[in-house]
């Protein structure tokens, strides 16, 4: 082990560890199967947010009016 500093995260990556072994937690490791399930819903949730980015783009292209541009603005948060 190096005598460099840890960080922050570190830290408290090791505290969150600490205390999963204090409540019994066991830390597994995702098999080739689950880390192919996450990249597709990954991708899946990615492909409707840029979808739905560029149908607000072509909405708000033809507004004018600034108040109007806000609201439709504050929609897509």
């Amino acid at each position: 082990m190096s005598d460099a500093p840890k960080s922050a995260l570190e830290l408290a990556m090791e505290r969150l560890r600490k205390k999963d072994a204090d409540a019994g937690v066991e830390q597994t490791t995702l098999s080739e199967q689950q880390r192919a399930a996450i990249a597709e819903a990954r991708s899946v949730y990615e492909a409707r947010v840029a979808e739905r980015r560029i149908m607000h783009q072509s909405q708000t292209a033809a507004i004018f009016d600034p108040q109007e541009l806000e609201l439709h603005r504050e929609h897509l948060l």
